[in-house]
């Protein structure tokens, strides 16, 4: 038996009624965070690859938004949009700041990262990856075959990679060179937890691989960000204390 046209109209009302308030909590929250572009950062010592890269990322990738496209590390870091969520980052810049360094850093600022390379070979990817890289691919891609490889890694995918031992973290932080012309004036101790902070070691591991307690290297964490500020360096936030490591050649 149909209904008649009455009831279908009230019946129709109610369901419309009914999907509007349903829509107001999880459903259109979940539209809202798929919604939001994924900010993206290019970084290559080549400024035609920096805007080809961006222009077919802006045309082609909605889901995409390049907020941040830069020739030099040190223009990425100070950028006001940095960190961003992905930084699709050239294994050769013409500076000295090791590839492993610049993965680190931008890990521990929460930035996620995607090696391009024209060198693409085993010993560069295991680099790499074991620095914390999501993936490493060669620059021989086409453009919609990196754009795939880019989502692949926002939605958390991630190739095998080594994992080097906390013991060679730990030696290889441990044995930089000290800066020269920080204006800081950073004690041995505060400059050294301030190398393992901004590798992405938590404070609870700086302590331990200065071999100190958690509050002490808090303190010199704490020491750390009040001398940059009253240097007028503003290092509050993580993301500042990494281009403040940079700036002042403890990154290498």
């Amino acid at each position: 038996m149909y209904p008649d046209d009455a009831s279908t109209r009230t019946n129709s009302a109610r369901l419309a009624g009914s999907t509007t308030s349903g829509e107001t909590s999880d459903e259109i929250q979940d539209e809202t965070t798929v919604a939001r572009p994924v900010r993206l950062a290019i970084l290559d010592d080549h400024g035609l690859i920096v805007d080809s890269l961006s222009t077919w990322f802006a045309d082609n990738a909605p889901d995409f938004t390049v907020v941040i496209g830069v020739t030099s590390w040190m223009d990425l870091i100070r950028s006001p949009d940095f960190p961003v969520d992905l930084v699709l980052m050239d294994l050769q810049l013409g500076d000295s700041v090791s590839i492993e360094s610049r993965i680190r850093a931008c890990r521990a600022a929460g930035a996620k990262v995607l090696v391009v390379s024209a060198l693409d070979d085993e010993a560069s990817r295991q680099r790499c990856m074991a620095a914390g890289a999501a993936a490493f691919v060669s620059k021989t891609l086409t453009a919609d075959v990196l754009v795939d490889y880019a989502r692949r890694v926002v939605h958390g995918d991630r190739l095998p990679r080594h994992v080097p031992s906390r013991h060679d973290s730990a030696s290889d932080a441990a044995h930089h060179p000290v800066a020269l012309g920080s204006d800081a004036h950073l004690s041995g101790a505060e400059e050294r937890a301030l190398r393992l902070y901004t590798q992405g070691y938590s404070t609870i591991e700086v302590a331990q691989r200065m071999d100190v307690g958690y509050e002490t290297a808090k303190t010199y964490l704490r020491r750390v960000r009040e001398k940059y500020a009253k240097a007028g360096r503003p290092a509050s936030r993580k993301a500042e204390l990494i281009r403040r490591a940079a700036e002042d050649g403890l990154l290498e």
